[in-house]
Order: structure tokens, then C-alpha cells, then sequence
């Protein structure tokens, strides 16, 4: 059985994300006064009194003749919320009434026929909430209920109220579904969304050719030969100083912490424009958090002619001097050129992550090592490595006993890095060296 579902809607800068933070306790809902901050549904595991459910934030549903390029767009998203729902928090701004766009929102939850609570949101002085409460009535979706997200008034009772609602959880188990989480990232208008509603065969992200579209991180499981993918598509990572909104930098943060869960990143590159500084850094992000690492080089399909395809290569080879093990594969997101491969090398970066090496192994490599001769001198000191073994897995992390820590450079790390990928693979992975003094007592972790 499934967890509940409780879907946040109405129309924009009401106070949704900030409900949804509270209610789930978390920040990464994006919280910004302008309009339209949320544009595609994200979610979010949330918990009241034992009962585990997900909230769905959904971006402001505006009158059907909005001038916002995306209205349509994000009305279908908000909508498709409220239809998978089985509870649905319909906020309404207190501090200034009902709004023509309020009764039109109204009209749209009820035809869903769902069980929904009218939450009358920013009325921050409890004593005098029932002076507004009246008006609302009007929209016909029963009693108000009178909080404010910001101080977390009346957000308690409305969760008792709420997980009441919920079926029955006899034999409800949070259970790891064992899927691997696959982050799409990369700079804006790189063709992330398209790739992500390409892969899925489904519209799941609103798709435009205004960078930085899609503003929240949203996870999609798709099941392919009996394995399971759990695909995030995040928002364009942007250069800071380009985030001259807010909301883009809170973007980026969240596109950080879709990295932070993810087991394999697809960085998503423009051939148009080769591979940049930026793309640089965002692989660095990802590769820093452990993540394995696919370079996809999207708009293969666009280049003219070999000069073109080899000056793209030319910067991805430049780019990447620190990651030459990143696997990269040429693509085209538009007309599906070579979509299909993705998962191959998503599973064989997976694989190369989850590596384990035995210890027999890895010291045989360590005598090998020993008897080159290459080390580390300094004055009287000589660098010796006397053991190693792998005390990680995703990413592969080995820990090498040594008589002298502070003699091991810089240089010397990717020389042994350099063996060991030699030695066993790990193509599409980064690994983990750490050295330790040769008193210090080994720990498998």
C-alpha cells in the first residue's frame, strides 16, 4: 500500500510553499514573494502522529486568460496534483479576501471531488481570525479553517484533521524500493526537461525554451527490465553571479540536494556551445557528493560538420582533466538520437559504484606498487605504504595504512588512483583514498 497523498493548491503568492514547509518541516519548497515561483508539482515526504504521507506543492493555478507563457502549463500540473491526491489543502490568502481568481481555483478543485479543506492562510493574530473567516464561505467548499504558515497556527488541529481522513495503514511499511535515483543536471536550456519527458514518454515537466524553467527538483520512477529508476529533474545550476532572482538561487540549492541523493548524475551538455566553465563546476558538484557521472552531449544533431564535433570533444576533454573516468555518450533529446543507450550506461556507472574489491586483491596491487619504486621522499622520510583495504561502497573509498600521512601530495593521490582504476575499472565512478597512520586500527565501514 501506498502512502497517502495530500496535494497544496490555489492561486499563486497565497502561501503554499511556506504551508508545505511547515507541514513537512522541511525548506525545500521554494518561498519567494513573486508569482509563479512554483511552476511544475514537487513532493515531499511528510509525517503527523506515526502516519508517514507525501505532500505535492503545486504552482499557482491562474484564470484561464492569464499572460503568463505558463499558466496553461502549470494549471495541468497543479490540477494533476489534486487529481492524484486522496486529500487536497485548498489556501486562500485572509489578509486580503476572496479574489475572482480564489472562485475560479474553487470551481476547478471541486469538479476534482476529492475530500478538501479551505485553508484561509496569514491570519497570524489568533484573536482575531474570526473576523475574516465569513467571506469565504462563499467559495462553497465548507468551513475555513483559520492558520497561518508562517507561525504554524492552526496547522496542528488541520493535521489531526487531515490524517484522519487517510485509509486504513494495516500492513503499511516503509519499505526501501530498492530503485536507483538518477539526477538530470546541468546548466539552464541544456534540454534537461526534454530528455526527462523523452526518457519517461510523458509530458512529467513543463518544457519550454526560457532557461530556467523548471525551478523545483521533481522525482518520476520508471521501471525498465524488472529494475527500477527513480529519475530527478532539477533545475538549471546557474553561475551566481547570473541568479539575479532569489528563487534561481534557491533553485540551484535544491538542484544540489537532488545531487545529494542521487546515485548516477546525467550531466546534461549543449554541443551547441560545447562544454563550459559551468559545466565544469556543476560536474565537480556532482562528483564531490559521490555521485557517478554520465556526460551527455545533447544537440549532437545540430553541429555542422566534423570541425564542430571536434571542437566539442576538444572542451569536454579540457574540462574534464580531473574526471578523464566520466563515461559521455552524444545525444539528441529532440529527435531521440541515442536516448535508448542512456540506460546501459547508467546501469554499468551504477555497477562501478557499488564495486567491491577484496582485500587480497587490493594488496596484491599495494606489493606491485612497492616493488615500482614510485614513493614520496622527504629529507630522511620516505613515504611507505604498509595495507589497504576498501572501507566504502558508493563511491568505492579504500583506506591505505602508511607510516607517514603528511607525505602523501597531491600528485601521489592521483598516481594511486590512477592504479587502481588501472587495475579494477571504476569507469563512470569516483573513488575515495584515504590514508591513514600505520597504527591505526582497520574499520570495514
Amino acid at each position: 500500500m501506498s502512502k497517502p497523498i495530500v496535494a497544496v493548491v490555489g492561486r499563486p503568492n497565497v502561501g503554499k510553499s511556506t504551508l508545505v514547509n511547515r507541514l513537512a518541516q522541511t525548506s525545500d519548497a521554494i518561498v519567494h514573494e513573486s508569482r509563479g515561483v512554483t511552476r511544475d508539482r514537487s513532493y515531499f515526504d511528510a509525517e503527523w502522529n506515526g502516519r508517514a504521507f507525501t505532500l505535492i506543492d503545486t504552482g499557482g493555478i491562474e484564470p484561464m486568460k492569464s499572460d503568463d507563457v505558463f499558466s496553461a502549463s502549470i494549471r495541468d500540473q497543479a490540477l494533476a496534483g489534486a487529481e492524484e491526491a486522496d486529500v487536497i489543502l485548498l489556501v486562500v490568502d485572509g489578509s486580503v479576501g476572496v479574489t475572482e481568481e480564489d472562485e475560479s481555483v474553487a470551481r476547478m478543485i471541486k469538479r476534482v471531488r476529492k475530500p478538501t479543506f479551505l485553508l484561509v492562510n496569514k491570519l497570524d493574530n489568533p484573536a482575531r481570525e474570526d473576523e475574516r473567516l465569513w467571506e469565504f464561505y462563499s467559495l462553497g467548499i465548507g468551513d475555513p479553517v483559520p492558520i497561518s504558515a508562517v507561525h504554524g497556527h492552526g496547522t496542528g488541529d488541520l493535521l489531526d484533521d487531515v490524517v484522519a481522513l487517510f485509509p486504513d495503514d494495516d500492513g503499511l511499511e516503509e519499505v526501501d524500493d530498492g530503485s536507483l535515483s538518477v539526477a538530470i543536471i546541468g546548466r539552464p536550456n541544456a534540454g534537461k526537461s526534454s530528455l526527462f519527458n523523452k526518457i519517461i514518454g510523458t509530458e512529467r515537466s513543463i518544457v519550454s525554451d526560457v532557461a530556467g524553467t523548471t525551478r523545483d527538483a521533481i522525482d518520476t520512477v520508471v521501471e525498465r527490465d524488472g529494475r527500477r529508476y527513480r529519475l530527478v529533474d532539477t533545475a538549471g545550476i546557474r553561475k551566481k553571479s547570473t541568479v539575479y532572482e532569489n528563487i534561481e538561487y534557491y533553485s540551484m540549492v535544491r538542484g544540489l540536494r537532488a545531487i545529494d541523493r542521487a546515485d548516477v548524475a546525467l550531466l546534461v551538455i549543449d554541443s551547441s556551445t560545447g562544454m563550459t566553465e559551468q559545466d565544469q563546476k556543476v560536474a565537480n558538484l556532482a562528483i564531490e557528493r559521490g555521485c557517478a557521472l554520465v556526460i551527455l552531449l545533447n544537440k549532437w544533431d545540430l553541429l555542422p560538420d566534423d570541425h564542430a564535433r571536434e571542437h566539442v570533444m576538444e572542451t569536454v576533454a579540457r574540462r574534464l582533466t580531473l574526471a578523464p573516468w566520466a563515461s559521455y555518450l552524444r545525444i539528441s533529446a529532440l529527435t531521440g538520437r541515442s536516448v535508448e543507450k542512456i540506460w546501459k550506461y547508467i546501469d554499468a556507472a551504477a555497477e562501478a559504484r557499488a564495486a567491491k574489491v577484496s582485500t587480497s586483491s587490493l594488496n596484491r596491487l599495494l606489493t606491485e606498487m612497492r616493488e615500482f619504486g614510485h614513493t614520496v621522499v622527504d629529507g630522511k622520510r620516505r613515504l611507505r605504504m604498509h595495507y589497504v583495504t576498501q572501507t566504502g561502497t558508493k563511491p568505492p573509498t579504500f583506506t591505505f595504512f602508511v607510516n607517514h600521512t603528511d607525505l602523501v601530495s597531491d600528485s601521489y593521490r592521483r598516481y594511486v588512483e590512477n592504479r587502481l582504476r588501472k587495475a579494477f575499472g571504476f569507469e563512470g565512478t569516483p573513488i575515495r583514498l584515504r590514508f591513514r597512520s600505520k597504527d591505526t586500527k582497520p574499520k570495514e565501514e
